[in-house]
């Protein structure tokens, strides 16, 4: 019996809602697919679901091999590809999914070179702020920005993220150059609207290492980087910003550094798996190969412009 093969449709109905979906996923007919399912209740003696009209829902039963059985097939199914990958090179298809700026500024002049290196590696390249679910959507790796929130996932640091707060000069020559943070609620804010909602609480370190919090009113808001970016060289107020985001409007002198001496704390850009001893190695490599390119940001190479 594929005990293996039957657990991953399990998971796969639970992942997707229902069978034929799942069926779908694996080239199976709902027939085959409701059988395997039948066969796996059979042999393990308990229910599975509990069937409604609209969704299939877990047994507590269920809900256990699911979490028990997720990880024994992750790590199957990556040993098979690692074998695959071990007699014929790094092959076969990296499903990535990518903050979306970053990934368009920085990432995607990368894979061609990628691909160079390894000719028999297929890229499926997804872009996007959401925080996708990398084992239901099926991607072998995320890169992600700042703080981890799943602590299901392993996460590789492939660079530093260093923030400023940052503004046109035109700007500053209209509504004066704060010296303090306390000076930021005279000014106007370019805010982002993340996940957990308008991020219009600022957080600096003082030169003594106090840490300090700035409460800033919203001229202008938005949930992607691109729109705020235009709008702080538009003149619109003060926006906090990677620096990797707007590396080049510094560069080129678009935007001043505000209160460098108070700086946003650093976060981190990470390389984002699923918790599992054996990654694909196509996945390793790709991780390797970016860390190798990041070593030394091209985004931190600023000379005088912060």
């Amino acid at each position: 019996m594929d005990r293996i093969g039957d657990i991953a449709l399990f998971l796969r109905v639970l992942d997707l809602g229902s069978i034929t979906a799942a069926a779908r996923s694996q080239d199976l007919s709902v027939a085959v697919a409701s059988q395997r399912l039948q066969r796996l209740e059979r042999d393990l003696g308990v229910r599975l679901f509990h069937r409604t009209t609209r969704r299939l829902h877990p047994t507590a039963e269920g809900q256990a091999l699911a979490e028990r059985g997720r990880p024994l097939v992750e790590e199957f199914e990556a040993l098979g590809e690692g074998l695959r990958e071990r007699a014929v090179g790094v092959t076969g298809t990296l499903r990535v999914t990518l903050s979306a700026s970053f990934g368009r500024q920085y990432v995607s002049p990368l894979l061609p070179a990628f691909q160079a290196l390894h000719p028999q590696v297929s890229i499926s390249a997804h872009l996007s702020d959401d925080l996708v679910d990398l084992v239901k959507d099926g991607f072998d790796l995320a890169i992600r920005i700042g703080p981890m929130e799943d602590s299901g996932l392993v996460a590789r640091p492939i660079a530093s993220n260093h923030r400023v707060l940052v503004a046109s000069p035109d700007y500053l020559r209209r509504r004066g150059v704060p010296q303090h943070p306390d000076e930021l609620s005279n000014h106007d804010g370019i805010l982002l609207m993340g996940r957990t909602g308008r991020q219009d609480t600022w957080q600096l370190t003082a030169p003594d290492g106090e840490t300090l919090r700035v409460r800033m009113r919203s001229r202008f808001e938005s949930n992607f980087g691109e729109l705020l970016r235009d709008a702080v060289v538009a003149g619109q107020g003060i926006a906090l910003h990677s620096l990797w985001h707007v590396a080049d409007d510094l560069r080129a002198g678009r935007l001043e550094v505000v209160l460098p001496a108070y700086p946003p704390p650093v976060s981190q850009i990470n390389a984002v798996t699923p918790a599992r001893r054996l990654q694909p190695p196509r996945v390793q490599a790709f991780v390797d190969f970016l860390a190798g390119r990041f070593m030394a940001p091209p985004w931190e190479h600023q000379g005088d412009a912060i």
